[in-house]
């Protein structure tokens, strides 16, 4: 693992604190947020993919409904 991926779901992690922390909830702004770093390098390697699962495990009713076609493109490209 390079020190960007290591890095990349860190920051991933890191960001989904604070956007669960601000209001409790993560809107789909905040899920691309988390979504540009995972991709930055142009593919999803396993922490990544781990880190997505464990933020998508996390979503309330409301935001996984508002989040439902994004999480599904997720799941079908990259097997999260």
């Amino acid at each position: 693992m390079s020190q960007d991926e290591a890095r990349d779901y860190l920051e991933m992690s890191f960001r989904s604190i604070s956007c669960f922390g601000n209001d409790g909830k993560l809107d789909l702004a905040e899920f691309d947020q988390i979504l540009t770093i995972a991709l930055r390098d142009g593919k999803l390697d396993d922490n990544e993919k781990r880190v997505l699962a464990r933020i998508i495990s996390l979503l309330q009713p409301g935001e996984a409904a508002e989040l439902a076609p994004r999480v599904a493109q997720l799941k079908a490209l990259y097997d999260i």
